[in-house]
Protein backbone atom coordinates (compact mmCIF):
# COMPACT_ATOMS: atom_id res chain seq x y z
CA UNK A 1 0.00 0.00 0.00
CA UNK A 2 1.48 3.39 -0.99
CA UNK A 3 1.73 6.30 1.43
CA UNK A 4 -0.96 8.40 -0.26
CA UNK A 5 -3.50 5.58 -0.09
CA UNK A 6 -2.62 4.87 3.54
CA UNK A 7 -3.13 8.54 4.48
CA UNK A 8 -6.49 8.64 2.68
CA UNK A 9 -7.67 5.54 4.51
CA UNK A 10 -6.56 7.00 7.84
CA UNK A 11 -8.42 10.25 7.16
CA UNK A 12 -11.53 8.32 6.12
CA UNK A 13 -11.41 6.27 9.32
CA UNK A 14 -11.06 9.44 11.41
CA UNK A 15 -14.02 11.06 9.66
CA UNK A 16 -16.19 7.99 10.04
CA UNK A 17 -15.18 7.68 13.68
CA UNK A 18 -16.15 11.31 14.38
CA UNK A 19 -19.48 10.82 12.62
CA UNK A 20 -20.09 7.68 14.65
CA UNK A 21 -19.55 9.59 17.89
CA UNK A 22 -22.15 12.14 16.79
CA UNK A 23 -24.70 9.73 15.36
CA UNK A 24 -24.20 6.79 17.75
CA UNK A 25 -22.85 8.33 20.96
CA UNK A 26 -23.84 5.34 23.10
CA UNK A 27 -22.55 2.63 20.78
CA UNK A 28 -18.94 2.19 21.80
CA UNK A 29 -18.56 -0.86 19.59
CA UNK A 30 -19.56 1.10 16.45
CA UNK A 31 -16.71 3.54 16.99
CA UNK A 32 -14.23 0.69 17.37
CA UNK A 33 -15.62 -1.24 14.40
CA UNK A 34 -15.31 1.81 12.15
CA UNK A 35 -11.78 2.46 13.33
CA UNK A 36 -10.48 -1.11 13.17
CA UNK A 37 -12.81 -2.28 10.35
CA UNK A 38 -12.99 -6.04 9.67
CA UNK A 39 -11.58 -8.41 12.35
CA UNK A 40 -7.93 -9.36 11.85
CA UNK A 41 -5.75 -12.19 13.10
CA UNK A 42 -3.36 -9.96 15.06
CA UNK A 43 -5.81 -7.67 16.87
CA UNK A 44 -5.47 -9.14 20.36
CA UNK A 45 -3.45 -6.08 21.57
CA UNK A 46 -6.53 -3.86 21.13
CA UNK A 47 -8.43 -5.93 23.70
CA UNK A 48 -7.90 -6.73 27.34
CA UNK A 49 -6.75 -10.34 27.59
CA UNK A 50 -6.64 -13.06 30.25
CA UNK A 51 -3.61 -15.33 30.22
CA UNK A 52 -4.12 -19.05 29.67
CA UNK A 53 -1.01 -20.23 31.49
CA UNK A 54 1.19 -22.99 30.12
CA UNK A 55 2.05 -24.57 33.44
CA UNK A 56 4.12 -27.51 32.25
CA UNK A 57 5.69 -26.63 28.88
CA UNK A 58 7.50 -29.21 26.77
CA UNK A 59 8.61 -29.06 23.13
CA UNK A 60 6.86 -31.05 20.43
CA UNK A 61 9.07 -33.75 18.89
CA UNK A 62 10.29 -33.29 15.30
CA UNK A 63 10.57 -35.91 12.60
CA UNK A 64 13.83 -35.98 10.62
CA UNK A 65 13.98 -33.65 7.62
CA UNK A 66 11.46 -31.04 8.77
CA UNK A 67 13.59 -28.12 7.60
CA UNK A 68 13.69 -29.48 4.05
CA UNK A 69 10.08 -30.60 3.83
CA UNK A 70 7.88 -27.87 2.32
CA UNK A 71 4.35 -27.65 1.01
CA UNK A 72 4.16 -28.73 -2.62
CA UNK A 73 5.38 -25.98 -4.95
CA UNK A 74 2.26 -26.42 -7.06
CA UNK A 75 0.21 -25.05 -4.17
CA UNK A 76 2.32 -21.93 -3.55
CA UNK A 77 -0.08 -19.65 -5.40
CA UNK A 78 -3.04 -20.90 -3.35
CA UNK A 79 -1.12 -20.46 -0.09
CA UNK A 80 -0.32 -16.86 -1.07
CA UNK A 81 -3.81 -16.09 -2.38
CA UNK A 82 -5.37 -16.84 0.98
CA UNK A 83 -2.69 -15.04 2.99
CA UNK A 84 -1.30 -18.08 4.77
CA UNK A 85 0.93 -17.25 7.76
CA UNK A 86 1.48 -20.72 9.23
CA UNK A 87 1.25 -24.31 8.01
CA UNK A 88 2.16 -27.23 10.25
CA UNK A 89 1.63 -30.97 9.98
CA UNK A 90 1.87 -33.61 12.72
CA UNK A 91 2.24 -37.24 11.77
CA UNK A 92 2.37 -39.92 14.47
CA UNK A 93 2.69 -37.17 17.10
CA UNK A 94 5.75 -35.53 15.53
CA UNK A 95 6.10 -32.34 13.50
CA UNK A 96 6.87 -33.42 9.92
CA UNK A 97 6.37 -30.04 8.21
CA UNK A 98 6.36 -26.45 9.45
CA UNK A 99 6.37 -23.21 7.44
CA UNK A 100 5.71 -19.55 8.20
CA UNK A 101 5.15 -16.42 6.12
CA UNK A 102 4.48 -12.71 6.62
CA UNK A 103 6.95 -12.36 9.54
CA UNK A 104 5.15 -15.04 11.55
CA UNK A 105 7.10 -17.71 13.42
CA UNK A 106 6.76 -20.53 15.96
CA UNK A 107 5.96 -18.11 18.79
CA UNK A 108 3.70 -15.72 16.89
CA UNK A 109 0.22 -15.34 18.34
CA UNK A 110 -2.71 -15.51 15.94
CA UNK A 111 -6.41 -15.33 16.69
CA UNK A 112 -8.22 -18.65 16.67
CA UNK A 113 -11.54 -16.98 15.87
CA UNK A 114 -14.20 -19.70 15.98
CA UNK A 115 -11.74 -22.52 16.60
CA UNK A 116 -12.26 -21.35 20.19
CA UNK A 117 -15.74 -22.86 20.08
CA UNK A 118 -14.22 -26.34 19.99
CA UNK A 119 -12.04 -25.46 23.00
CA UNK A 120 -15.19 -24.48 24.90
CA UNK A 121 -16.69 -27.85 24.00
CA UNK A 122 -13.66 -29.66 25.42
CA UNK A 123 -14.01 -27.64 28.61
CA UNK A 124 -17.63 -28.81 28.91
CA UNK A 125 -16.30 -32.37 28.83
CA UNK A 126 -13.85 -31.49 31.62
CA UNK A 127 -16.62 -29.90 33.68
CA UNK A 128 -18.67 -33.09 33.40
CA UNK A 129 -15.74 -35.18 34.62
CA UNK A 130 -15.24 -32.76 37.51
CA UNK A 131 -18.90 -33.06 38.47
CA UNK A 132 -19.78 -29.42 37.80
CA UNK A 133 -22.19 -30.53 35.05
CA UNK A 134 -24.30 -33.68 35.38
CA UNK A 135 -24.74 -34.42 31.67
CA UNK A 136 -25.30 -32.71 28.34
CA UNK A 137 -29.03 -33.24 28.87
CA UNK A 138 -29.04 -30.99 31.94
CA UNK A 139 -31.24 -27.89 31.52
CA UNK A 140 -29.39 -24.64 30.86
CA UNK A 141 -31.71 -22.98 33.37
CA UNK A 142 -30.06 -24.95 36.19
CA UNK A 143 -27.17 -22.51 35.79
CA UNK A 144 -28.67 -19.60 33.86
CA UNK A 145 -32.39 -19.19 34.59
CA UNK A 146 -32.64 -16.62 31.78
CA UNK A 147 -32.92 -19.51 29.28
CA UNK A 148 -35.58 -22.02 30.22
CA UNK A 149 -37.87 -23.41 27.52
CA UNK A 150 -39.75 -22.59 24.34
CA UNK A 151 -43.23 -23.97 23.67
CA UNK A 152 -42.65 -26.39 26.52
CA UNK A 153 -39.32 -27.71 25.17
CA UNK A 154 -36.51 -27.32 27.70
CA UNK A 155 -33.25 -25.79 26.46
CA UNK A 156 -30.42 -28.19 27.32
CA UNK A 157 -26.64 -27.98 27.28
CA UNK A 158 -26.71 -30.38 24.33
CA UNK A 159 -28.81 -27.85 22.39
CA UNK A 160 -26.08 -25.28 22.96
CA UNK A 161 -23.30 -27.70 22.02
CA UNK A 162 -24.98 -28.69 18.76
CA UNK A 163 -25.93 -25.15 17.72
CA UNK A 164 -29.62 -25.98 17.88
CA UNK A 165 -30.65 -23.61 20.67
CA UNK A 166 -33.11 -21.66 18.56
CA UNK A 167 -32.11 -18.20 19.84
CA UNK A 168 -32.21 -14.86 18.07
CA UNK A 169 -28.69 -13.84 17.02
CA UNK A 170 -27.40 -12.05 13.89
CA UNK A 171 -24.26 -14.00 12.95
CA UNK A 172 -22.98 -11.72 10.18
CA UNK A 173 -19.39 -10.61 10.84
CA UNK A 174 -19.35 -8.14 7.94
CA UNK A 175 -22.34 -6.03 9.02
CA UNK A 176 -21.55 -3.05 11.24
CA UNK A 177 -24.75 -3.53 13.20
CA UNK A 178 -24.79 -7.31 13.60
CA UNK A 179 -24.77 -8.87 17.06
CA UNK A 180 -21.50 -10.66 16.28
CA UNK A 181 -19.81 -7.35 15.43
CA UNK A 182 -21.12 -5.87 18.66
CA UNK A 183 -19.82 -8.87 20.60
CA UNK A 184 -16.38 -8.62 18.99
CA UNK A 185 -15.84 -4.89 19.41
CA UNK A 186 -18.17 -4.26 22.36
CA UNK A 187 -17.51 -4.49 26.09
CA UNK A 188 -20.56 -6.15 27.66
CA UNK A 189 -21.07 -9.74 26.56
CA UNK A 190 -23.53 -10.47 29.37
CA UNK A 191 -25.85 -7.72 28.16
CA UNK A 192 -25.70 -9.18 24.66
CA UNK A 193 -26.25 -12.71 25.94
CA UNK A 194 -29.40 -11.66 27.78
CA UNK A 195 -30.76 -10.35 24.47
CA UNK A 196 -30.65 -13.89 23.07
CA UNK A 197 -34.28 -14.86 23.44
CA UNK A 198 -35.56 -18.26 22.34
CA UNK A 199 -37.46 -17.87 19.07
CA UNK A 200 -37.73 -21.46 17.82
CA UNK A 201 -38.01 -24.85 19.47
CA UNK A 202 -34.61 -26.07 20.70
CA UNK A 203 -33.11 -29.30 19.39
CA UNK A 204 -34.64 -29.30 15.93
CA UNK A 205 -32.49 -27.27 13.51
CA UNK A 206 -28.75 -26.73 13.28
CA UNK A 207 -28.20 -22.96 13.13
CA UNK A 208 -24.63 -21.76 13.61
CA UNK A 209 -24.62 -18.84 16.08
CA UNK A 210 -21.62 -17.47 17.97
CA UNK A 211 -23.89 -16.23 20.74
CA UNK A 212 -24.81 -19.82 21.59
CA UNK A 213 -21.17 -20.57 22.43
CA UNK A 214 -21.03 -17.42 24.53
CA UNK A 215 -24.03 -18.62 26.56
CA UNK A 216 -22.21 -21.93 26.97
CA UNK A 217 -19.18 -20.06 28.33
CA UNK A 218 -21.29 -18.14 30.85
CA UNK A 219 -22.76 -21.49 31.91
CA UNK A 220 -19.25 -22.93 32.34
CA UNK A 221 -18.18 -19.95 34.41
CA UNK A 222 -21.26 -20.31 36.63
CA UNK A 223 -20.83 -24.08 36.96
CA UNK A 224 -17.11 -24.07 37.78
CA UNK A 225 -16.88 -20.74 39.60
CA UNK A 226 -13.77 -19.99 37.51
CA UNK A 227 -12.82 -17.81 34.57
CA UNK A 228 -12.80 -20.07 31.53
CA UNK A 229 -9.23 -19.01 30.69
CA UNK A 230 -8.12 -20.21 34.13
CA UNK A 231 -10.13 -23.41 33.75
CA UNK A 232 -8.63 -23.95 30.29
CA UNK A 233 -5.13 -23.56 31.74
CA UNK A 234 -5.84 -26.03 34.52
CA UNK A 235 -7.69 -28.69 32.54
CA UNK A 236 -6.23 -28.50 29.02
CA UNK A 237 -3.37 -26.08 28.30
CA UNK A 238 -1.13 -27.25 31.15
CA UNK A 239 -1.88 -30.99 30.78
CA UNK A 240 -1.10 -30.95 27.03
CA UNK A 241 2.18 -29.21 27.85
CA UNK A 242 1.65 -26.15 25.66
CA UNK A 243 4.95 -24.36 25.11
CA UNK A 244 3.60 -20.81 25.35
CA UNK A 245 0.97 -18.97 27.37
CA UNK A 246 -2.13 -18.22 25.30
CA UNK A 247 -4.25 -15.07 25.53
CA UNK A 248 -8.04 -15.14 25.61
CA UNK A 249 -9.45 -11.73 24.70
CA UNK A 250 -12.02 -10.15 27.04
CA UNK A 251 -14.93 -7.79 26.60
CA UNK A 252 -13.37 -5.41 29.14
CA UNK A 253 -10.72 -5.35 31.84
CA UNK A 254 -11.36 -8.17 34.34
CA UNK A 255 -14.36 -9.08 32.21
CA UNK A 256 -15.61 -12.11 30.27
CA UNK A 257 -13.71 -14.08 27.67
CA UNK A 258 -14.91 -13.74 24.09
CA UNK A 259 -15.45 -17.48 24.19
CA UNK A 260 -16.88 -17.84 20.70
CA UNK A 261 -13.60 -16.53 19.30
CA UNK A 262 -10.36 -14.87 20.25
CA UNK A 263 -8.14 -17.56 21.76
CA UNK A 264 -4.71 -16.35 20.68
CA UNK A 265 -1.87 -18.82 20.33
CA UNK A 266 0.67 -20.25 17.86
CA UNK A 267 0.59 -23.04 15.30
CA UNK A 268 2.53 -25.54 17.41
CA UNK A 269 0.28 -25.21 20.44
CA UNK A 270 -2.87 -25.22 18.30
CA UNK A 271 -1.58 -28.50 16.86
CA UNK A 272 -1.57 -29.95 20.39
CA UNK A 273 -5.33 -29.45 20.56
CA UNK A 274 -5.70 -31.46 17.37
CA UNK A 275 -3.43 -34.16 18.75
CA UNK A 276 -5.56 -34.28 21.91
CA UNK A 277 -8.67 -34.93 19.82
CA UNK A 278 -6.78 -37.42 17.64
CA UNK A 279 -5.86 -39.33 20.82
CA UNK A 280 -9.48 -39.30 22.01
CA UNK A 281 -8.83 -36.94 24.91
CA UNK A 282 -5.59 -38.53 26.09
CA UNK A 283 -2.13 -36.97 26.22
CA UNK A 284 1.13 -38.91 26.21
CA UNK A 285 3.68 -37.85 28.82
CA UNK A 286 6.99 -39.38 29.97
CA UNK A 287 5.09 -40.60 33.05
CA UNK A 288 2.40 -42.31 30.99
CA UNK A 289 -0.91 -41.70 29.26
CA UNK A 290 -2.93 -38.88 30.85
CA UNK A 291 -6.71 -38.54 30.46
CA UNK A 292 -7.32 -34.84 29.79
CA UNK A 293 -10.88 -34.95 28.41
CA UNK A 294 -13.11 -37.99 28.85
CA UNK A 295 -12.73 -40.16 25.75
CA UNK A 296 -16.45 -40.94 25.58
CA UNK A 297 -17.20 -37.22 25.55
CA UNK A 298 -14.63 -36.56 22.78
CA UNK A 299 -16.15 -39.37 20.73
CA UNK A 300 -19.64 -37.92 21.10
CA UNK A 301 -18.44 -34.37 20.48
CA UNK A 302 -16.96 -35.43 17.15
CA UNK A 303 -19.99 -37.47 16.05
CA UNK A 304 -22.51 -35.70 13.79
CA UNK A 305 -25.81 -34.66 15.34
CA UNK A 306 -27.78 -36.28 12.53
CA UNK A 307 -31.05 -36.06 14.43
CA UNK A 308 -31.00 -32.34 13.64
CA UNK A 309 -32.11 -30.79 10.36
CA UNK A 310 -29.68 -28.54 8.52
CA UNK A 311 -29.97 -26.18 5.57
CA UNK A 312 -27.08 -26.88 3.21
CA UNK A 313 -25.28 -24.17 1.17
CA UNK A 314 -27.33 -25.08 -1.93
CA UNK A 315 -30.57 -24.59 0.01
CA UNK A 316 -31.42 -28.26 0.52
CA UNK A 317 -32.68 -29.48 3.88
CA UNK A 318 -30.87 -32.59 5.11
CA UNK A 319 -29.75 -34.32 8.31
CA UNK A 320 -26.91 -32.48 10.06
CA UNK A 321 -23.88 -34.55 9.10
CA UNK A 322 -21.30 -31.75 9.39
CA UNK A 323 -21.45 -30.77 13.08
CA UNK A 324 -21.19 -32.35 16.51
CA UNK A 325 -20.55 -30.60 19.82
CA UNK A 326 -18.92 -27.40 18.52
CA UNK A 327 -16.77 -29.46 16.14
CA UNK A 328 -17.01 -29.51 12.34
CA UNK A 329 -17.00 -32.84 10.49
CA UNK A 330 -16.52 -33.91 6.87
CA UNK A 331 -15.19 -36.62 4.58
CA UNK A 332 -12.21 -36.14 2.27
CA UNK A 333 -11.07 -38.76 -0.23
CA UNK A 334 -12.59 -41.49 1.92
CA UNK A 335 -11.11 -40.18 5.18
CA UNK A 336 -13.30 -39.06 8.10
CA UNK A 337 -12.13 -35.59 9.18
CA UNK A 338 -12.77 -33.69 12.42
CA UNK A 339 -11.79 -30.06 12.57
CA UNK A 340 -11.74 -26.75 14.40
CA UNK A 341 -12.63 -23.79 12.11
CA UNK A 342 -12.19 -20.01 12.23
CA UNK A 343 -13.63 -17.33 9.99
CA UNK A 344 -10.38 -16.16 8.39
CA UNK A 345 -9.14 -19.62 7.50
CA UNK A 346 -8.00 -20.88 10.88
CA UNK A 347 -8.05 -24.68 10.88
CA UNK A 348 -6.95 -27.54 13.10
CA UNK A 349 -7.67 -30.61 10.97
CA UNK A 350 -7.68 -34.09 12.49
CA UNK A 351 -7.52 -37.19 10.26
CA UNK A 352 -7.68 -40.17 12.64
CA UNK A 353 -7.09 -43.04 10.20
CA UNK A 354 -3.89 -41.34 8.99
CA UNK A 355 -2.77 -40.32 12.50
CA UNK A 356 -2.34 -36.80 11.14
CA UNK A 357 -3.06 -33.26 12.32
CA UNK A 358 -2.86 -30.25 9.99
CA UNK A 359 -2.82 -26.64 11.22
CA UNK A 360 -3.32 -23.74 8.86
CA UNK A 361 -3.47 -20.10 9.99
CA UNK A 362 -3.96 -17.11 7.73
CA UNK A 363 -5.76 -13.94 6.72
CA UNK A 364 -8.44 -15.34 4.37
CA UNK A 365 -10.56 -18.30 3.48
CA UNK A 366 -12.69 -19.12 0.44
CA UNK A 367 -16.16 -17.66 0.08
CA UNK A 368 -17.43 -20.75 -1.76
CA UNK A 369 -18.65 -23.77 0.22
CA UNK A 370 -18.78 -27.47 -0.45
CA UNK A 371 -22.48 -28.17 -0.95
CA UNK A 372 -22.53 -31.56 0.80
CA UNK A 373 -20.34 -30.93 3.86
CA UNK A 374 -20.74 -27.15 4.24
CA UNK A 375 -17.02 -26.35 4.40
CA UNK A 376 -15.09 -23.46 2.76
CA UNK A 377 -13.45 -24.99 -0.31
CA UNK A 378 -9.98 -23.75 0.64
CA UNK A 379 -10.02 -26.70 3.07
CA UNK A 380 -9.25 -28.88 0.07
CA UNK A 381 -5.94 -27.01 -0.37
CA UNK A 382 -4.74 -27.54 3.21
CA UNK A 383 -5.83 -31.17 3.21
CA UNK A 384 -4.08 -31.86 -0.07
CA UNK A 385 -0.94 -30.04 1.06
CA UNK A 386 -0.89 -31.94 4.35
CA UNK A 387 -1.30 -35.31 2.68
CA UNK A 388 1.43 -34.56 0.14
CA UNK A 389 4.04 -33.88 2.80
CA UNK A 390 3.16 -36.98 4.83
CA UNK A 391 2.77 -39.58 2.06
Amino acid sequence: MNLKKAILLLVLALVLGCLAVLVFPGNYYVHRALWHTYPKIDQYPIFDNRVVKAGNPAPMPFAPGVAERKADSGLEEAFARYGTVAFLVLKDGRIVAEQYWDDYGPRSHSNSFSMAKSIVSLLVGCAMTDGYIKSVDQPVSDFLPEWDSFNGKTLTIKDLLTMSAGVKWDESSTSLFSTTTEAYYGRDLWRLAKREVLVTTPGEYFNYQSGVTQILAFLLQKATGKHIADYASEKIWTPIQAEEDALWSLDHKDGMEKAYCCFNSNARDFARLGQLVLQNGYWNTPQGRLSVVDSAYVAQATTPATYLKAILPDGREAPCTMYGYQFWLMEYQGHAVKYFRGILGQYIIVIPDLNTVIVRLGHKRASEYNAEWDYPVDMDIWLEAGLRVTF
